[in-house]
């Protein structure tokens, strides 16, 4: 399993104003084939964080992911609202285990 997780810096109001593209894509990444998990968030004491969290079977799977249509309008959407300080990890890891 690969793992992405990581942070990236926008202005607070980012998310209402992405709101729309963050649900499109996000809808769209979730009925992908590889995907387990996908979901983005905005931290409760840093407005101006959005926290990224995605589980995907395999790598093929993540590389097809980034190749399609919705992740393109995505690239061009966050980039509009001033997305900064990327901070995004990739971990292959096995499916762990329940705490």
């Amino acid at each position: 399993m690969i793992l992405v997780v990581g942070t990236v810096r926008v202005p607070e109001s980012a998310f209402e104003i992405a709101k729309d593209a963050i649900e499109k894509m996000v809808t769209a990444t979730r009925a992908e084939d590889g995907c387990i998990r996908y979901a983005f968030a905005q931290d409760v004491l840093d407005r101006g964080v959005m926290h990224i969290s995605e589980a995907w079977r395999d790598r093929d799977a993540l590389m097809a992911h980034g190749r399609t249509a919705h992740m393109a309008e995505w690239r061009e959407a966050i980039g509009k609202v001033g997305a900064s300080e990327r901070d995004l990890r990739i971990y292959e890891t096995d499916e762990g285990q329940p705490i």
